[in-house]
C-alpha cells in the first residue's frame, strides 16, 4: 500500500523532514553530479530532490503512482506532474535519460514488473538510481517516516533484482545515520552522526542509494499481459439535450 501524498508532504515540511531531505540530497550528489541537457524522470514522492537537477536537464518530469496521489509541481509554473501506474508509464520506449525513484519500488505491487517497465522506458546506456529503505536500518522499525512503510530491501535483494531485470548496478551510497527522532539535541547533531556513521556503520544505514544502467545484451522474456488497470471517469458528463432535425427541444 503506498503512503499517501498528505502524509508524505507533512513529513517533508516537518524539521524531521527537512533533515532527512539534506541527507539524501549530499549522497545523491555524490553519484549525480550534474545532468547536461537529459530528460529526467522521478518516480514515486522525488519533489523534494528533483530541484536539485532540474537546472541542467533538457526537461523534467514528476510522475507520481495513483495509490499515492499527486501535487502540482513546479509550483507557480506549468504543471510536470501525472498520476501514473508504475507498471504502465506513459512513455515511448528508450525515450528517458535517468530515472530517480524515490518511495516507490518499496511500494510497488510487483516490483519486477515495474523494473521491466523502467527497463523499457530508458534510453540505451540511461540511468537508474533507487533510494529504498533499508531492511537492517532502524528507519525501516519506525512507521512515524515514510520509510517505515513498504517493502525493505537489503543491498543484496536490491542488487539481485536489478540483475534479474537486466540492469548493471554501479555506484552506491547510504544515507541516513541518525536515528529517526525529532528531539532537537538528535537534530543537532545529525551531520555527525551522517560522517561517523558513513564510516563506523554502514550496514545499518536508514536508506541505500544504488545507480543501475541499461543493459541491452541480455534479452528480457516477452509475456503478453493484458492490462489489469480500470479507468473509472471521476465525473461522467451528460451533455446537452439536442433534436435529430436541429430544432430546439419542446418544453
Amino acid at each position: 500500500m503506498h503512503a499517501d501524498i498528505v502524509d508524505l508532504r507533512q513529513f517533508y515540511h516537518s524539521r524531521l523532514g527537512r533533515f532527512t531531505e539534506q541527507a539524501i540530497s549530499m549522497a545523491l550528489a555524490s553519484i549525480w553530479a550534474r545532468l547536461p541537457e537529459e530528460r529526467l524522470v522521478g518516480l514515486g514522492y522525488v519533489l523534494p530532490y528533483l530541484e536539485r537537477f532540474r537546472a541542467d536537464t533538457e526537461r523534467t518530469f514528476a510522475f507520481m503512482p495513483a495509490g499515492q496521489g499527486a501535487v502540482n509541481w513546479p509550483v507557480a509554473e506549468l504543471s510536470s506532474t501525472a498520476l501514473v501506474f508504475d507498471e504502465e508509464l506513459p512513455l515511448p520506449d528508450s525515450s528517458i535519460d535517468r530515472i530517480l525513484m524515490v518511495h516507490s519500488l518499496e511500494f510497488a505491487e510487483n516490483p519486477r514488473e515495474t523494473m521491466k517497465e523502467i527497463w523499457r522506458v530508458l534510453a540505451p546506456g540511461g540511468r537508474l538510481v533507487i533510494v529504498v529503505p533499508n531492511r537492517q536500518g532502524v528507519w525501516a522499525r519506525m512507521d512515524h517516516t515514510p520509510f517505515g512503510s513498504g517493502r525493505p530491501y537489503s543491498r543484496g535483494q536490491l542488487t539481485a533484482l536489478l540483475r534479474e531485470t537486466n540492469f548493471t548496478p554501479g555506484a552506491s551510497c547510504e544515507a541516513l545515520f541518525f536515528p529517526p527522532s525529532t528531539t532537537k539535541t538528535v537534530l543537532k547533531l545529525g551531520r555527525a552522526f551522517e560522517k561517523i556513521g558513513r564510516a563506523l556503520w554502514p550496514v545499518f544505514s536508514g536508506v541505500i542509494i544504488v545507480e543501475a544502467q541499461k543493459r541491452l545484451y541480455q534479452g528480457l522474456p516477452v509475456a503478453a499481459r493484458a492490462s489489469r488497470r480500470v479507468f473509472v471517469p471521476v465525473l461522467a458528463p451528460q451533455g446537452v439535450p439536442t433534436t435529430r432535425d436541429g430544432q430546439p427541444p419542446t418544453r
